[in-house]
């Protein structure tokens, strides 16, 4: 077996898009928008800031609507298979504030992600880890001689995918798929599972 990591993409791939769960729970539907719809995610954050501050949405406002979700079904059975056969890495454009109540309910996976900057329970900017965080990662993974398989949804996971050793979509909008057919695009956590498992032998 080669010395491989598989990075996975947090929001549509194991747990559902946060931000949609916001609004469709709290009513606003400008928040629905995310990286499958706006590639570039500073100019998608600077809206959200935007709109959590003309509705006076706070930080614990949004935090409650989080303690409501589950892992997407079958997420945490695929995540602890995976995880017993091999390395397993999260990268995400989430927040740590956002992500604990989720993580705990998948057994604690490791997570790479971003920071809100929170005064006085306002989210009032946010916190890039580094720039293009996911694509960096598996940069250096493989700079340190792992094999790395990459799993995404989103535009923002595509520059992660072609660092990768082996790059899939799963669970994909129609547009992703479209524009990036050279990626094998799967649709269920049972042959995403066969796929890596193919891979790392």
């Amino acid at each position: 077996m080669k010395q491989t990591i598989v990075t996975l993409d947090f929001e549509g791939v194991l747990v559902p898009e946060i931000w949609i769960a916001v609004a469709e729970k709290i009513g606003i539907p400008e928040l629905r928008r995310t990286t499958r719809d706006e590639p570039d995610f500073n100019k998608l954050m600077r809206g959200r800031l935007a709109i959590l501050n003309q509705h006076k949405l706070k930080l614990p406002d949004i935090q409650k609507v989080i303690a409501e979700l589950r892992p997407l079904d079958g997420a945490k059975e695929f995540l602890d298979e995976l995880r017993s056969i091999v390395q397993v890495i999260i990268l995400s454009d989430t927040f740590e504030q956002f992500a604990w109540p989720l993580l705990r309910q998948l057994g604690w996976p490791t997570l790479l992600c971003h920071r809100l900057v929170v005064e006085g329970d306002c989210v009032v900017n946010y916190r890039l880890r580094i720039a293009e965080q996911k694509r960096e990662a598996v940069i250096v993974f493989r700079q340190m001689n792992y094999s790395v398989i990459a799993a995404g949804d989103s535009f923002n996971d595509i520059a992660m995918l072609f660092a990768a050793n082996s790059g899939i979509l799963f669970r994909a909008p129609g547009a992703v798929k479209q524009e990036f057919p050279q990626f094998k695009a799967m649709e269920t956590y049972a042959d995403l599972m066969k796929l890596i498992k193919r891979e790392i032998t």
